[in-house]
């Protein structure tokens, strides 16, 4: 199982917005993941997220394969890339309009484009391309639950059937302000109303999904309450991970402390924290074990970190990434192929 860094969290909740931080480019996005290495192991490769400043999706094809040398050139494979599906990128709502749901539809087919520059080049080795609903917040979800949640299964079952056109696969990563995602038993409603798990799955990321055992925005989905025992915690773990592990596809480690955080435009989502944080609520290695039980059977190759939206100081830290990297190899070790 091969190990990859997140170059977007170089990007998201960046910005030259009042109390923003400023993107950091992805050279040094590389170089940074590059500098990595714990007992003579490092990153072999990196996800990436298609749009500005990282990538312009709209790059021609030699640009993108400048781009692939880059990557290549730091000693890394590309794995999962993230499709531009939000508002303000090349998408919009999933949820939305016909025209907002066209939009949608074209972020997808332009990653799927990108993923044939990059596989064909042989940058890209493995991977998935990442979606969500791009519909922020629940409110205007729940003004009517059931067409609302039709119409994004709509969507992304035409988004499926574009990816399969182009021999990808999709997976929609759970996350609680995205609506129609927001707790486990939305997305799971949502990944069985596609029904087609050969192009759509699910992406697990340890951070979010910790929320939905908490019922952060569905309440009525909580598996355990604030305050809750390490007796009470692992059955409610177990009973999510078995409900959406034959579903995911592509996997995060991260860690969380139980707070929501946001930045930017992105607000009021899991909080990432650095891997040994002395707040963080997870045993990570055990936690991602119950995600990654038959994972080479899903076709999983490869484990992420995610660490959005750290401040860039951390960033720019190296103990940061050797520290992730160190809590990855363990992951490995313990439930992955050596």
């Amino acid at each position: 199982m091969k190990l990859h860094n997140a170059m977007w969290p170089g990007l998201v909740g960046k910005g030259d917005e009042e109390g923003q931080e400023p993107p950091i480019s992805l050279e040094r996005m590389l170089d940074l993941t590059a500098a990595a290495e714990v007992d003579g192991q490092k990153y072999d490769g990196i996800d990436y997220f298609l749009f500005l400043p990282h990538t312009n999706p709209e790059a021609s094809d030699d640009e993108l394969k400048e781009i692939a040398d880059l990557i290549q050139g730091k000693g890394f494979d590309i794995g999962s890339l993230v499709a531009p599906v939000w508002p303000g990128t090349v998408g919009d709502s999933a949820m939305g309009t016909e025209e907002q749901r066209g939009k949608f539809l074209e972020a997808v087919k332009m990653a799927c484009r990108i993923a044939k520059v990059f596989n064909d080049h042989g940058a890209r080795k493995r991977g998935v391309i990442r979606i969500d609903s791009a519909e922020f917040g629940v409110e205007k979800w729940r003004e009517d639950t059931a067409a609302n949640t039709s119409t994004i299964v709509s969507t992304f079952k035409e988004a499926a059937k574009i990816a399969a056109d182009h021999g990808e696969r999709l997976a929609a990563e759970g996350e609680i302000c995205w609506a129609g995602m927001h707790s486990w038993k939305d997305m799971l409603d949502v990944l069985e109303g596609v029904g087609m798990p050969e192009a759509l799955g699910f992406q697990a990321d340890l951070a979010h999904t910790y929320l939905y055992t908490l019922g952060y925005n569905a309440p009525e989905h909580a598996l355990v309450q604030e305050g809750y025992s390490e007796e009470e915690f692992w059955p409610a773990y177990e009973k999510m991970t078995d409900a959406l592990r034959p579903w995911t596809i592509d996997f995060h480690v991260a860690q969380n402390d139980g707070e929501v955080h946001g930045a930017g435009s992105h607000d009021k989502t899991g909080k990432h924290c650095p891997a040994d944080d002395p707040n963080g609520k997870l045993d990570i290695t055990r936690c991602a074990g119950y995600w990654l039980k038959g994972a080479a059977d899903r076709g999983i190759e490869h484990i992420c970190w995610d660490g959005c939206m750290f401040p860039n100081a951390t960033l720019e830290n190296p103990d940061t990434w050797n520290t992730i990297l160190k809590a990855m190899i363990d992951v490995r070790d313990a439930h992955g192929q050596n």
